[in-house]
């Protein structure tokens, strides 16, 4: 069975622990890439950057502490455990909060609409938990073993932790709660998995055998910790089953949509532009020369591709060519 000596041990600690003589130098370190990364990762989402964005994965140490939290769990290790705790939920107001000042900066809203970096973070699925699950092994058996510990910047680039947190401020400073709702969902998902993933790493390194012998009653502290842990992996299930259900119902609707008012809008000379889904229904936009093309048995034939009682809006836009002579 795989398992780790006490050099290994004493090597994990110092990875993810804040402690020892040296504590207010990484502590510094850890809010001064935090800072950076924060920017960089707002700044990639204002811009709508996939490049500036990776980079801001890359810096940011939030995986540290998380780790720590899996580690001290594992150790029964109180006060790093509170440590390593308050240090990710203060790092996570604290990136909310940048984000929040980078956005009160901006002449215009951030939102989904006009956004691709947010669209991509507003709307976690049960497969974001599973990618997150995976990843977060990694990144426990990155730090159990050191031969594979470059794989790190993989890792960082896979599981998203900072940029989420971007999404939320930008998105609140935009007065749109509930993307930044779904922004924090897929935060909290990275999160949890990367604590279940651990913890079982952990234990397939039987990590937790270096205090079985000075546990005493600490063991049952760990095992609550545990089942908190499953707990929160069945809690963040519920909403991200529900957000694959409502995303599944709307490719299908738009599906349904585009089949029938494609060919309705070509035999007019129409393209249309956008069919997307609202809480109300259906929204198509389509272009083309006038005159506007007849909506007359349109909606019998939304019916018979499976859309009777959805409502579908349809927003025209004549297009017309001048050609202004030479002067």
């Amino acid at each position: 069975m795989l398992s780790i000596g006490d050099a290994d041990l004493d090597r994990m600690r110092d990875a993810v622990f804040f402690e020892g003589p040296d504590r207010s130098h990484r502590l510094s370190r850890f809010w001064v890439l935090l800072a950076l990364a924060a920017v960089i990762a707002g700044a990639g989402v204002i811009t709508d950057s996939t490049a500036t964005v990776i980079g801001a994965m890359i810096v940011a140490p939030l995986m540290t502490p998380i780790l720590g939290i899996v580690l001290s769990i594992v150790l029964a290790d109180r006060s790093n455990l509170l440590r390593s705790l308050a240090l990710v939920l203060a790092g996570a107001c604290a990136v909310i909060a940048i984000a929040v000042v980078l956005g009160a900066l901006l002449p215009y809203a951030i939102t989904a609409q006009n956004n691709s970096q947010v669209a991509a973070r507003i709307s976690p699925r049960l497969m974001d938990l599973l990618a997150a699950l995976a990843t977060g092994a990694v990144g426990a058996t990155a730090l159990a073993r050191s031969d594979i510990s470059d794989t790190l910047p993989g890792v960082a680039i896979a599981i998203s932790l900072v940029p989420p947190l971007s999404v939320v401020g930008l998105t609140l400073e935009s007065g749109q709660p509930g993307e930044a709702g779904g922004a924090l969902l897929l935060f909290l998902t990275n999160v949890v998995a990367i604590l279940a993933s651990g913890v079982v790493v952990m234990a397939i390194y039987r990590v937790h055998r270096h205090t079985e012998a000075t546990l005493g009653r600490r063991r049952d502290g760990r095992l609550g910790a545990v089942l908190a842990i499953v707990v929160l992996v069945v809690v963040i299930a519920i909403p991200l089953s529900l957000t694959a259900r409502h995303v599944s119902t709307s490719s299908v609707r738009i599906a349904d949509t585009h089949a029938v008012v494609d060919p309705w809008a070509r035999a007019a000379g129409w393209t249309v532009l956008q069919v997307s889904t609202a809480h109300d229904g259906v929204i198509v936009r389509a272009t083309g020369p006038l005159p506007e093309p007849s909506t007359d048995g349109l909606r019998s034939h939304l019916d018979r591709h499976g859309l009777r009682g959805v409502a579908v809006r349809i927003t025209l836009i004549p297009s017309s060519i001048i050609v202004l002579p030479r002067g």
